[in-house]
Formats: structure tokens, C-alpha cells, sequence
């Protein structure tokens, strides 16, 4: 299952970067609020970048991870400061650090094999594990009811870009695939890509549970800061180390 490709990847950093502008601007309220103004920041499925040049820019470190090679060479580009590996966030080391992050319904893919529910909770106990007291877990997830109805079909355009992305959703099985086709012009070339993107969904309620079981005092959120409201099956996480 191919994880953003070359093309999907400045696809995504150009046209949908209002989830991690908002993240960022979340989490920097909340730093600022604990009185957490320096420190590492880690950032798993760290996409091209956008959220943690904000966050460097803030005055963080940054270290990133993300399963895509082409999105993390985005954001060796976007933020020559920070440092990026390409692997996968169950891989990624958590070093101590003031905030991790998981944007953009991280824990739901499974272009890594041992993803899913038990996987996620794993991250949560290595999160708390590293992070200060009163540091910070940021992230949103797929839930049920994301690709309601059944089946749906959007296209998105951009300067030299369109995708379409095709949203089926299997409630029994508590999946939803996208199959996403890229059409961009590069060096005066059109061409097409095609992703298959599988996503696990989980359950608010059992979430909210899981990071209370790991140490986190955790809170729903309604909005990243207002660039992006969260609607019917996907939500947002704010959970702080006790």
C-alpha cells in the first residue's frame, strides 16, 4: 500500500495544510499555557512539514518521523533546522520532549502492518513515558462514521494538480479505504498516480479511556484553533502528562 508518493505528498502540502496549521497553533496555546515555552518537540507522521515549521518557529526543537520518504524530504526543506527520519511511527524513538504529536489521523493508517488499536496504545504509554509532567499529546483520529455515506466521491483542484478521492467506508468492520487518483503537471508533463489508503476506526469513548489508562489527563477537542472544525467521525485529542 503505497504511503503518499511523490506526487499525493506535494499534493497534500499544497492544497490541505489547514489540519496541521491548526494543530500547531493549538498546541503552541497549550505550551505557552503550561508555561512550556522551550524543549523538544516529536513529531510522528510528521507529513511535509507544515505544522512543525510553525513549531520551530516558535522557538522548538523539532524531530519528525513519517512513513512516507517524500514527505520527509518536504520537511528537511521546509525546516532545515529540524531533524527527519522516514520510518514509521512505531518505530519512531520518543526522546524526552514538552509535546508529541500524531496530526492528521496518524494512528488510523495502516500502511504499517502492526497498526491498529492495541499499536496506538502502545504510543500512548511511550509518549507519557518521555514526555515532562504537564507536557502534552496532541492528535486526532478516525471514528466511526468518517466516510458515511457509504460511498463517496471529491475532487479537489490547485495550481498544476486535481485529485479525486473515492471514500468507502465498512462499519462492520470498522474500516474506510480511500482510493485516491493525483493528476499533476511536472516539467510540462502530465501524469497519474493512484493510492489505496486503509484506515482502522476507533471509537471516542474507547480513546478517551485509553489515554486515561496510560496517565494522560486527556480533553476532547472541537477545532485545531479554529482553521479546521472537526465534524461527524473525526475528532481531536489534547491529553496532558499527569
Amino acid at each position: 500500500m503505497a504511503a503518499y508518493a511523490e506526487d499525493l505528498a506535494f499534493i497534500h502540502d499544497d492544497g490541505f495544510g489547514m489540519i496541521a496549521r491548526g494543530a500547531a497553533a493549538t498546541l503552541l496555546d497549550a505550551l505557552h499555557g503550561a508555561g512550556l515555552r522551550e524543549g523538544v518537540i516529536v513529531e510522528l507522521a510528521c507529513g511535509s512539514g507544515i505544522s512543525s515549521r510553525i513549531l520551530a518557529g516558535a522557538g522548538y526543537e523539532i524531530r519528525g518521523f513519517d512513513i512516507s520518504p517524500a514527505m520527509v524530504e518536504l520537511a528537511r526543506e521546509s525546516v532545515p533546522e529540524g531533524r527527519f527520519e522516514a520510518t514509521s511511527l512505531y518505530d519512531a524513538p520518543i526522546e524526552p520532549c514538552v509535546a508529541v504529536t500524531a496530526i492528521g489521523e496518524a494512528f488510523n493508517y495502516l500502511f504499517d502492518l502492526r497498526a491498529g488499536f492495541e499499536a496506538m496504545c502502545g504510543v500512548f504509554e511511550r509518549a507519557h513515558a518521555a514526555l515532562v509532567p504537564g507536557g502534552l499529546l496532541i492528535f486526532d483520529v478516525a471514528q466511526p462514521g468518517r466516510g458515511m455515506p457509504r460511498l463517496e466521491q471529491i475532487t479537489y483542484e490547485g495550481p498544476g494538480w486535481r485529485v479525486s478521492s473515492e471514500v468507502a467506508e465498512d462499519p462492520g468492520r470498522r474500516r474506510l479505504v480511500r482510493r485516491i487518483v493525483s493528476h499533476r503537471e511536472v516539467a510540462g508533463l502530465a501524469r497519474t498516480r493512484e493510492e489505496h489508503h486503509e484506515l482502522a476506526l476507533y471509537d471516542h469513548e474507547e480513546v478517551f479511556a485509553a489515554l486515561r489508562t496510560a496517565g494522560f489527563s486527556p480533553r476532547t477537542l472541537a477545532t485545531y484553533s479554529g482553521e479546521y472544525n472537526f465534524s461527524l467521525g473525526h475528532g481531536g485529542f489534547l491529553a496532558r502528562r499527569i
